[in-house]
């Protein structure tokens, strides 16, 4: 595989292992968990098909073809940051992000049958990142997990999702419909709160080390045969919520947001909108009715003078 088609992102945290020679440290620098980061190097590993660190040496070091990587990694993410940033397209006229386990699709929908002309742009945000996406632009709305800085943000609570725990599918508590913690007395409860490396927590469950309490889409997201998830009784749900920056509030944030609030066609803004560049069809009718009504008010005493 060659160094140059892999995501920059991803070079930049191989490079902060690297220089750091050290995973814990690295991570805190990166803002992400340790347990993400190993997992991204182990996926560059196996995508190269090589070691890019000594196994089992302490401290950690690199092989050959990790300094070699690293060499072209500084060089690559050096480019990177020379290059203009890409121009936005003209064509874009809505950029919304959605977190791990959020279903868009309903929505998208919905803005395509009545917004036509105006594209609509869904972009997946890993959950660390959704208050930056937010902050730095690279969104103008956000399906967002709560709870969330809500400073400079408006934000609409959506829906809440019930907690499930994961469990190997001839686990005892696969014969439940309701888990509560009591039950879980003595087992490995995996760490499951970053949500963007639940796939490596997934895994160990599936390889019996352990249970995963996760939210519901999630454990829907990385269903699997092997495992099967039953409800948490006593545990916090988890709540997903609308965001986007209060003072970037334009009239297509609105017309989204009424979408995401069920607001039918008939009374959406743009409905409004419209009807204001209608011309008026109903002057005329009451002015002919006046008329008629007048007329008729006339013909009524010589109606009476006959009798």
């Amino acid at each position: 595989m060659n160094p140059e088609s892999i995501d920059v992102t991803r070079l930049r945290w191989f490079v902060a292992v690297a220089e750091e020679l050290h995973f814990a440290r690295a991570a805190k620098s990166l803002h992400i968990s340790r347990q993400k980061l190993s997992h991204t190097v182990i996926d560059l590993e196996q995508e190269l098909g090589m070691k890019l660190f000594v196994p089992g040496a302490q401290p950690t070091q690199l092989t050959d073809a990790g300094q070699q990587l690293l060499r072209d990694a500084r060089d690559i993410i050096a480019r990177a940051e020379e290059e203009p940033e890409p121009v936005a397209a003209e064509d874009v006229a809505l950029r919304v992000g959605f977190v791990p386990g959020v279903t868009v699709s309903k929505w998208t929908r919905i803005w395509g049958e009545r917004f036509p002309d105006t594209p609509l742009e869904m972009l997946p945000i890993p959950m660390a990142e959704q208050l930056a996406a937010l902050r730095d632009g690279r969104v103008d709305a956000c399906f967002v997990r709560l709870p969330i800085d809500r400073e400079g943000l408006s934000t609409i609570p959506l829906y809440r999702e019930l907690p499930v725990v994961v469990v190997p599918k001839d686990h005892t508590l696969s014969l439940f419909d309701q888990v509560g913690m009591g039950d879980l007395e003595g087992e490995r409860i995996q760490d499951s709160s970053d949500i963007d490396a639940i796939a490596g927590t997934i895994e160990l469950v599936a390889a019996g080390v352990g249970v995963a309490i996760v939210p519901h889409s999630i454990a829907r997201l990385y269903a699997r045969r092997d495992l099967v998830y039953r409800t948490m009784m006593g545990v916090a749900a988890t709540e997903i919520a609308l965001a986007w920056p209060t003072a970037h509030t334009t009239e297509l944030i609105e017309e989204f947001v009424g979408i995401v609030r069920g607001r039918s066609e008939r009374s959406s803004r743009a409905q409004a909108q419209r009807k204001k560049t209608e011309p008026k069809k109903t002057t005329a009718k009451r002015s002919t009715r006046n008329v008629a009504k007048n007329a008729g008010a006339k013909k009524k005493p010589a109606k009476r003078r006959g009798r």
